[in-house]
């Protein structure tokens, strides 16, 4: 049996804390930024396969996983262009979902000579404000199970929002995707609030989303929240560049839910726009 090729592992300086990060593959670099509450560990399915035909970087965004967060304000996006730096990284395709997809969205905004391509998975979005009542009711669950202590409930009703969705029970929902993100969200949680001020992009992407001229694809479920739809319908709308592919029967953490389906459907993006052969 072939062995495997070793992942690279580090931590960059970045804007007073470090951002550990893992770096796989040869050619294009392509970024994946995890969803809010998890970790790099949420590409364990794509990291290895795009591997084969770009230099793959997944890192813990601040105050996730082995990144922490110290006192002190920070942006994102200005995170990111740090790793970057580090990394000797001038231009990348960014691979994002939820806060990940923000966090890309953003940089391109303000570094828009860096990026070559956008894949918005689940996105979020910097300057929506309209959460669907299922989110608030959520929501409002967490901060109440947090007040009382008990840290599963809290992570309960995150899964309620963020991998069941507001079509499916518990029960409809692969266990084993669940309880992956279960883990990732339970350690991020425990660890509590951080000391640092996140900054946001100022004016948001929501205002400035005819600024973005690179391809970009975006990937929802259509068992995702009412949000998360409403979103990818703003940012086709707003980017000229833009597609949008809907996968049916998956929620929001859809590249865990159906791997194969969705890492053919980046693959087939990036050869169309040439970026592998």
């Amino acid at each position: 049996m072939r062995n495997q090729p070793l992942i690279q592992t580090g931590y960059a300086p970045v804007n007073g804390t470090e951002l550990y990060y893992e770096t796989l593959g040869e050619g294009s670099p392509l970024i994946l930024i995890h969803g809010g509450q998890l970790d790099r560990r949420m590409w364990d399915e794509q990291f290895r396969v795009f591997a084969q035909s770009h230099r793959v970087i997944r890192y813990d965004v601040r105050d996730h996983g082995l990144s922490k967060c110290p006192a002190g304000a920070y942006a994102h996006h200005e995170d990111l262009q740090g790793l970057l730096e580090h990394l000797q990284i001038g231009q990348a395709t960014l691979m994002g979902l939820s806060l990940g997809a923000l966090i890309a969205i953003d940089f391109a905004l303000v570094h828009p000579d860096k990026v070559n391509a956008l894949l918005l998975v689940s996105p979020g979005l910097s300057g929506y404000a309209a959460p669907s009542e299922q989110v608030l009711a959520n929501h409002a669950q967490m901060i109440k199970a947090w007040e009382a202590g008990d840290m599963e409930s809290v992570v309960e009703y995150f899964l309620r929002s963020w991998v069941d969705g507001p079509q499916r029970t518990q029960a409809q929902v692969d266990a084993l995707v669940r309880e992956r993100v279960r883990s990732m969200a339970l350690e991020r949680i425990i660890q509590g609030p951080s000391e640092g001020e996140p900054q946001p992009l100022t004016p948001p992407a929501l205002d400035r989303l005819g600024e973005i001229h690179v391809p970009t694809l975006v990937v929802v479920g259509d068992l995702d929240m009412p949000d998360i739809l409403a979103i990818a319908e703003i940012l086709v709308g707003g980017i000229a560049t833009a597609e949008r592919t809907v996968m049916p029967g998956v929620a929001h953490m859809a590249n865990m839910e159906h791997p194969a389906e969705f890492n053919q459907l980046v693959q087939d993006f990036l050869r169309k726009q040439r970026m592998i052969a």
